[in-house]
């Protein structure tokens, strides 16, 4: 029997959503899957949860159309899960979590676009090196469906929470007063003025931001990048790493990190927080001579 079936109050959407969704382990589960864990044994290595309970959550999710399952092995015959497009509906709910937590519980309430260097989310986030980015795309200018990972290139993924370009009209209201959200149109550019340096490395520089795809194109046409920009508007990498946000003016939007990529999806090297944004470029520059020389 489907959750939603159990609940009396039936007019209210809250309600069936929560009947559905409202067991923490569920969106635990969803977590993980989100991030790429799919398999039996990844999600109750990684949430410790009983094998049982796991079970039945679950099946409840199947049935409840926010995961599918699909054979991956014949013999045995083994399972994975995967998110469907009702549960990839969801991300922004989890999103909407993450930054609540990060804001209100672990936070002292303060709307900004960085963190300290000593923070929890500091911390969490610069664990993200030796973590793999799952298999996806998103959507670039013109529609393209680009993969955030270039390959077999070294790819550095900078992330940002806007840019605009000259017919995009004002950043949303109060924009200049958030802590470190300045300066991504000078991140941008400072990339673009690199770009030779980071060809003749034989690395690949992506941006990406929670920005429409014709927004993000407009800015990327009006600088002159070289390079494309991604847009990551369903938060399908934001949540697959669990990449730190904040909300202003109705769209939940990144903070500004970048991330050092190896041609096997592997995060090598994170810099989170950034201080600096045009400092941050030859930060990478810097790092990724390190990583090469160790691979030589």
């Amino acid at each position: 029997m489907k959750y939603s079936e159990a609940i009396t109050d039936s007019d209210c959407a809250i309600a069936q959503a929560l009947a559905v969704l409202g067991d923490w382990w569920t969106l635990l589960i969803l977590r993980e899957v989100a991030g790429g864990r799919m398999k039996f044994n990844q999600l109750a290595d990684e949430l410790g949860l009983s094998r049982k309970v796991l079970t039945q959550r679950l099946n409840d999710l199947v049935a409840n159309g926010v995961l599918e399952r699909r054979q991956y092995s014949e013999r045995p015959a083994r399972f994975e899960y995967q998110l469907t497009d009702n549960g990839r509906g969801l991300l922004p709910v989890l999103i909407a979590l993450q930054d609540w937590g990060a804001r209100f519980v672990l936070g002292d309430g303060t709307l900004s676009a960085t963190t300290a260097e000593s923070s929890t989310e500091a911390r969490r986030i610069l664990s993200l090196v030796g973590r793999r980015i799952p298999e996806m795309t998103l959507v670039a200018a013109q529609g393209r469906a680009l993969d955030p990972v270039a390959s077999p290139e070294w790819t550095v993924l900078y992330c940002f929470a806007a840019a605009r370009g000259p017919g995009d009209g004002r950043y949303p209201p109060g924009w200049d007063t958030i802590p470190g959200a300045r300066g991504c149109t000078l991140e941008s550019k400072t990339f673009r003025d690199q770009l030779p340096e980071f060809h003749q490395r034989g690395v690949a520089i992506h941006g990406v931001s929670t920005q429409r795809p014709d927004e993000l194109a407009d800015f990327a046409a009006s600088e002159r990048l070289g390079f494309p920009l991604l847009s990551d508007q369903y938060l399908q990498l934001t949540s697959a790493l669990r990449l730190p946000t904040f909300r202003a003016d109705g769209v939940d939007r990144m903070k500004r990190l970048t991330l050092i990529v190896d041609d096997r999806r592997i995060i090598r090297s994170v810099i989170y927080p950034i201080a600096d944004p045009a400092a941050s470029v030859s930060e990478a520059l810097y790092r990724l001579d390190e990583l090469r020389h160790v691979a030589a």
